[in-house]
């Protein structure tokens, strides 16, 4: 997560200070990497997936589910195993693993110990790597230890013990009144980033999550186990004066947010300009795959309204102050900000031809001086932009070392440091300095999921993805604002199902709706037919930007209408029909496929709904919307048994093997 220097952080009050001095080393640092490496070619496809974990204790006698504190012990052995790898002369053949820390004490972040490359062959490899990576974490737990895969964990935050060992809430940094800063990882970044949002924003985080009304659920629910007479820190009067709203859950610290584990992936691209078109073109997926993987419907031992976690970690780090919010007018910040720092991305990059200034309908907010000096300096507007709006946030974390005199031809740290606390859900990544890396980006907003299947199949569906994109000019662009629109609807109950989302008409290169040699669906292939315009005053010319598009559901999105619209999984069946692949090798990643096919069709329940259900038919459960320890002890006890291939869910799974 982000940047992880050594050194001395400095609080709020000093860092402060120190903002302007970051970004103007940071845009420096940014030019800088941009003109060695702007014309950089033909670097290979490489592409690796993050897992994040988190560790389960669990305490049979009391029939307790807890989180393990213990990152820094397990980690510590994970990475003896890496450094060891990496001394052996063929290490490129020996490491299969690599790990970092988390934000939480009790996550583990694992990746593959090296980058897959571009064949389909490394495709077949992802889910026996995720089951090692999995099954190494074991290896260095207790006994009473298990490695889970789950976005959100349905107690964090209760009353009574939810974590080995236990501490009360009276953490420094937080201030909350539901967790200790123990849970935090103990790298001086993570506090330092915990006390330095909530001091820069003038108050704590406050993160409502709409309560889910069953049968026996008060109507208006006002939670009770919220301690509004606590009187140990100023921030605590803040949920009873009206932070804490009602007929929500009412959560206070960052790590709600940042302690939920996901599924990303990063790319390098070829050179930059592809780099900035799958930016572009993965974009609005991004909701599309929140919603088809949403499995967060539990925040603080209550079901929620919702299915996903990402609101709740945009709300974990919004670090903007009243000003910025638009909540007082503008006398000590520079701008109305209408976005955490973790949220979706508010404008396009690329400059391919199929993109509109259209498309960016979005008041984009952004540092005019920064923008101009980076025109000046040689970058085209679009790029400009992007990197002025992400330097309109103050940097978090800033350690007194940092301040020395640094030659910005050969670092990145200060750009990094605001480039890697804008949170959206794409990532624009620049080569860092004095390396063979390329131009990266990242796709960031799915959820993870139970099993090493599933998030093998997500992972290698949206790789295919990538690759249908490049190699048919695929044009998947509407405007921004709606892609805003679709990630409120990816959050919704269910939205796999009920909700229909933005999407573009012809994603073929063409701007007509209706033209010759249109691609159309004929058992799974994609076929040219010719299609007569039945309104002779559209042809030759370009259609309106709202005619671009329409809604639709995450199932025709995905296979298709059967008529006008091809569906994703028919453009990647095509991609892999086009190349040399064994019939064995098309085997493996037709059920890959398949399984995201039934997921979007609703043959296969989302994780978020499975828990739900499994919440709400549990013996124990009082239909009341509290998941009660025995419940989430049950809950985690099945979820261990799905990942080992113990327990028959075809609910969730199907007839799918893990």
């Amino acid at each position: 997560m982000g940047l992880l220097s050594l050194g001395t952080p400095l609080p709020w009050e000093e860092a402060k200070n120190y903002a302007d001095y970051i970004r103007h080393h940071g845009i420096k640092q940014f030019l800088w990497i941009y003109h060695k490496l702007k014309d950089k070619q033909n670097d290979c496809l490489l592409w690796g997936d993050e897992v994040e974990y988190m560790v389960i204790a669990f305490d049979e006698e009391n029939k307790n589910a807890k989180l393990s504190l213990r990152l820094y012990e397990i980690l510590n052995e994970l990475q003896k195993e890496e450094e060891a790898a990496l001394k052996n002369p063929n290490s490129d053949k020996m490491v299969k693993t690599s790990w970092k820390p988390e934000y939480g004490a009790y996550m583990l972040e694992g990746t593959p110990g090296v980058p897959y490359g571009g064949t389909l062959k490394e495709l077949l490899q992802v889910e026996s790597n995720m089951k090692y990576r999995r099954q190494l974490a074991a290896k260095y737990m207790k006994p009473n230890e298990v490695p889970i895969t789950i976005a959100s964990f349905p107690r964090l935050g209760c009353q009574g013990q939810f974590l080995e060992p236990h501490y009360e809430p009276k953490g420094e940094a937080s201030r909350s009144l539901f967790v200790p800063d123990e849970i935090i990882n103990p790298h001086a970044r993570f506090p330092t980033l915990t006390a330095n949002i909530r001091k820069r924003r003038g108050s704590k985080v406050a993160i409502n999550m709409p309560i889910f009304h069953d049968i026996k659920t008060p109507k208006p629910f006002i939670d009770p186990t919220i301690p509004r007479n606590r009187n140990l820190f100023p921030e605590d009067k803040e949920a009873a004066e009206g932070m804490a709203l009602p007929d929500h859950i009412y959560m206070d610290a960052m790590v709600f947010g940042m302690g939920c584990c996901c599924l990303q992936i990063t790319f390098q691209a070829c050179n930059i300009e592809e780099a900035r078109r799958l930016y572009d073109q993965l974009a609005n997926i991004g909701p599309i795959m929140l919603a088809l993987s949403a499995a967060a419907p539990i925040y603080r031992g209550y079901l929620s309204d919702v299915d996903c976690r990402w609101n709740v970690i945009a709300g974990s780090v919004d670090d903007r102050t009243k000003e910025e919010r638009g909540l007082e007018p503008l006398k000590n910040n520079r701008f109305v900000i209408n976005k955490s720092r973790y949220d979706s991305i508010d404008c396009y990059i690329s400059t391919d031809k199929t993109f509109k200034p259209e498309y960016n309908d979005l008041d984009l907010v952004y540092d005019k001086e920064i923008c101009k000096n980076l025109m000046d300096n040689g970058i085209d507007e679009l790029l400009a932009r992007h990197v002025a709006h992400l330097f309109i946030r103050d940097p978090l974390v800033i350690f007194k070392e940092s301040l020395e005199e640094q030659n910005d031809e050969n670092v990145s740290d200060h750009f990094e440091n605001i480039q890697s606390t804008n949170w959206q859900t794409m990532r624009f990544k620049p080569p860092p300095p004095n390396s063979n890396i390329g131009w990266r980006v990242e796709f960031r907003s799915m959820e993870i999921q139970i099993t090493d299947f599933e998030n093998a199949a997500f992972a290698v569906f949206i790789v295919l993805l990538t690759r249908a994109i490049l190699s048919y000019g695929l044009n998947f662009y509407i405007p921004i604002s709606k892609v805003d629109e679709n990630m409120k609807m990816a959050h919704r109950r269910d939205a796999v199902l009920s909700e229909k989302f933005w999407f573009r008409k012809n994603v073929f290169e063409k701007n007509n709706i209706m033209y010759d040699d249109y691609v159309n669906v004929d058992n799974g292939i994609i076929q040219q037919q010719n299609v007569h315009n039945n309104n002779n005053s559209l042809d030759n010319k370009s259609i309106s930007i709202e005619d671009e598009y329409e809604q639709m559901s995450i199932d025709n999105i995905i296979n298709g209408d059967g008529d006008k619209f091809p569906g994703l999984i028919t453009l990647i069946n095509h991609y892999l029909e086009s190349i040399n692949i064994d019939i064995e090798s098309r085997c493996i990643l037709g059920k890959y496929l398949e399984f995201v096919k039934k997921k979007a069709k609703g043959e296969i329940q989302t994780t978020a709904k499975w828990i739900r259900e499994f919440v709400r038919s549990h013996p124990k459960y009082q239909q009341d919307s509290v998941v009660t320890q025995e419940i989430n002890y049950d809950l985690m006890k099945t979820i261990e048994k799905i990942q080992k291939g113990e327990a028959e869910t075809p609910e969730l799974l199907g007839n799918f093997k893990v």
